[in-house]
């Protein structure tokens, strides 16, 4: 696997311990990951959703820069339709001003998820259509190059951001165009991320970059499979449950999730989740993720695991260190 690893991070909560933990649990997790080698780390934006704590990318951006001196920060991404991209470029570029060479800008296209968020965030379902103009727009902002006269985005103006985008609806091909970072996940099967990859780098455009292609992923690593499995079981049945009952409930022990009294389609959608996830010994999973990387060329991988035990999850990411060749050091403190 010789490229790149980065982690993305949702701040989910766990049970017992709250939403504002979450966030502290996040800026500590990222401290451990700067130590472990890793790329990137990068926080998301999810709005009313009860069971995440990650609402403010920017805010926790900077707290997560702050608290790290290394790694590179960034969002995975901000969802721009619910944003001004003008308050996104002046937020970023205070980012970058403050941490030069260390801050990226993911960009996603969803809006809020019930139409209570949307009204609180004042945007209807059609926020999204905009999108390929709301990014284009925020890339003026940084180029200087806007429509709006005598406005400069401060400090945005002339900095290097770095700007992903992720890979929802055309948002490839919109990547494509714009000639810029693609991030994707095999959401809707392996076959259709490999054709969103193949027709990205197809119809790149761009004098001064190449393609450069993100593969997220779910990962766990444990001296057994079935352990590893386990590790990755709270978070996949919070995402079951949340598509039928519209809540993302706090991260539960996975022996407790697995004594629940699911429902036959629960559990068959339990084992769906899972079964599109990586976990296993270092072994198994060097051998899945190198096949992962020469499946879709990846150019880096951006890995997403939560689990209930803040502890076992460092020590996951640890063990995916050290098979990855990432310099792991003597000790973690999480």
């Amino acid at each position: 696997m010789d490229v790149p690893i980065s982690v993305l991070d949702r701040s989910p909560v766990r049970r017992g311990r709250g939403a504002a933990q979450a966030v502290r649990d996040t800026v500590a997790f990222a401290r451990d990951i700067e130590a472990l080698g890793y790329h990137r780390f990068w926080v998301s934006e999810h709005h009313g959703v009860p069971g995440v704590a990650g609402s403010a990318p920017a805010v926790l951006a900077a707290a997560i820069a702050s608290a790290t001196t290394r790694i590179r920060v960034g969002t995975g991404g901000v969802m721009l339709p619910n944003h001004r991209p003008l308050v996104i470029a002046e937020q970023f570029g205070v980012l970058a001003a403050l941490h030069p060479g260390r801050v990226d800008l993911g960009l996603g296209r969803s809006v809020g998820f019930i139409e209570g968020v949307r009204r609180a965030l004042g945007q209807g379902k059609d926020a999204a259509d905009g999108f390929a103009g709301q990014v284009e727009e925020l890339l003026s902002f940084f180029r200087g190059d806007h429509a709006y006269p005598g406005v400069h985005a401060i400090p945005a103006e002339g900095q290097s951001v770095p700007v992903f985008l992720l890979a929802t609806g055309a948002g490839a091909d919109l990547a494509a165009g714009l000639g810029l970072p693609l991030v994707i996940a095999p959401a809707h099967g392996e076959r259709a991320m490999i054709d969103a990859i193949s027709r990205y780098r197809e119809r790149f455009r761009s004098a001064t970059a190449d393609p450069h292609v993100v593969v997220s992923t779910a990962v766990a690593v444990a001296d057994t499979a079935e352990r590893a499995r386990r590790l990755l079981v709270p978070e996949a049945w919070s995402t079951v449950y949340s598509r039928s009952h519209g809540v993302f409930p706090p991260l539960s022990p996975a022996a407790e999730v697995l004594a629940l009294p699911m429902t036959g389609r629960e559990r068959t959608r339990l084992e769906q989740v899972l079964a599109g996830q990586i976990s296993g010994t270092p072994d198994e999973v060097a051998d899945r993720l190198g096949a992962l990387v020469e499946q879709t060329g990846a150019d880096e991988l951006l890995i997403s695991t939560s689990t209930y035990d803040p502890a076992e999850r460092v020590g996951s990411f640890a063990a995916l260190a050290d098979l990855a060749g990432l310099p792991v050091p003597d000790t973690i403190v999480t």
